[in-house]
């Protein structure tokens, strides 16, 4: 589904009302007229409303601040899909100080890439932090690390994993051969693999008074566009059954425009995403600040993803 395909509710509340308000006054409802426009297009909007800002007197940089956080990442995600792939750097950045534990992130991957039981790219772990009965609890997102030094692709012996022109690690169904040696590798267990399960397996085959496993896997076999191409469920013997699959921050939907849905459902504005390489992203300004820190940085593995603690 393209950005310009996205189902717009009616009434007061359309998701164009709403973006409007959360944007901030006249100068974003101006803007957001544009977001359906082409990336090249859109962008251009941005930057002539930050110009016409700035020779209105208006502090252009604290309107940047005081956007949203999902419309500034769109705007960050726009500008970086201008420059060469081997230019950018795409990291994520999650705030453990606002994850409320919801696994909305995690739900919103399983919909998105169509994830059989078994397979969970982004799962929350939890944490009990403090003495009793002084305790809380502390919630830790877990996609894929990205890793710039990553230890799974030197063991894939048919080279079915590896890094991308935008320093995504990535599988290739088509090669992988199932050997799983990757799983192994991982020093953060981010990567499952996909046996060929559905949720309705075990269900009554026929329809009667409820529906039946025959009517009801239809969604369940219909088909993801992971790394923008349509793999369907037909049979144990065709990809991704079969294969080892993981967290690809979502490059179907970062390629047209729109950030991954684990960013866009996150009810708290926990997690971030965008180029790194560039100075204005949001993501750059998070990276940079004292309190941030990656898993198992000791490994040398150098993670792309950054937590705030």
């Amino acid at each position: 589904m393209t950005v310009a395909e996205e189902p717009k509710q009616g009434g007061d509340i359309s998701r164009r009302n709403f973006l409007r308000m959360i944007a901030g006054g006249v100068a974003g409802a101006a803007l957001l007229d544009q977001l359906d426009a082409e990336p090249e297009k859109a962008l251009a909007a941005y930057e002539a409303q930050i110009e016409t800002l700035a020779r209105q007197g208006t502090d252009a940089q604290l309107w940047r601040e005081q956007m949203d956080y999902l419309e500034r990442m769109r705007q960050d995600l726009l500008r970086a899909l201008q420059k060469p792939r081997e230019q950018r750097r795409w990291v994520m950045v999650i705030d453990l100080r606002k994850c409320v534990g919801c696994h909305a992130c995690t739900i919103a991957c399983v919909a998105e890439n169509k994830l059989p039981p078994g397979v969970v790219y982004r799962p929350v772990l939890e944490e009990e932090v403090g003495t009793y009965p002084h305790v809380t609890r502390r919630f830790i997102p877990r996609p894929c690390m990205q890793c710039e030094n990553p230890p799974c692709v030197p063991v894939c012996p048919v080279e079915a994993t590896y890094t991308n022109k935008d320093g995504v690690v990535v599988v290739d169904y088509d090669q992988c051969i199932g050997c799983r040696y990757c799983i192994t590798a991982c020093p953060y267990g981010a990567r499952t693999f996909d046996f060929g399960q559905t949720y309705t397996s075990g269900t009554a085959e026929a329809d009667g008074l409820i529906l039946g496993r025959n009517s009801a896997d239809d969604y369940e076999r219909a088909a993801n566009f992971e790394y923008g191409t349509p793999h369907e469920r037909r049979g144990h013997d065709e990809s991704p059954i079969g294969n080892v699959r993981k967290c690809h921050f979502c490059l179907h939907r970062v390629a047209v425009g729109m950030l991954p849905a684990c960013v866009t459902t996150c009810i708290g504005r926990a997690t971030m995403f965008g180029d790194a390489n560039d100075h204005e992203s949001l993501v750059s300004e998070m990276i940079a600040k004292p309190n941030v820190m990656r898993l198992k940085e000791e490994l040398g593995t150098e993670p792309r993803v950054y937590y705030l603690t």
